[in-house]
């Protein structure tokens, strides 16, 4: 994998990694202020949806090393 690649894939996750918190921190918000209980599951949804493209992503940039 090139560098230039694999810099563009850890910006990816980074940005990521922060949309991920940035969810994580307006569903705690929402449950705070006590929204629908209906909009708190699409947006822990969404946060799950993301920490699996987040996954994904990091499986690409740390490859398995067999010993």
């Amino acid at each position: 994998m090139a560098d230039q690649e694999q810099a563009e894939m850890r910006l990816a996750a980074a940005r990521l990694r922060q949309e991920h918190e940035d969810y994580d921190a307006a569903i705690n918000a929402m449950i705070q202020v006590g929204c629908e209980a209906l909009k708190i599951q699409r947006m822990k949804k969404k946060k799950l949806i993301l920490k699996d493209k987040l996954s994904k992503l990091e499986d690409q940039i740390i490859p398995d090393i067999i010993a």
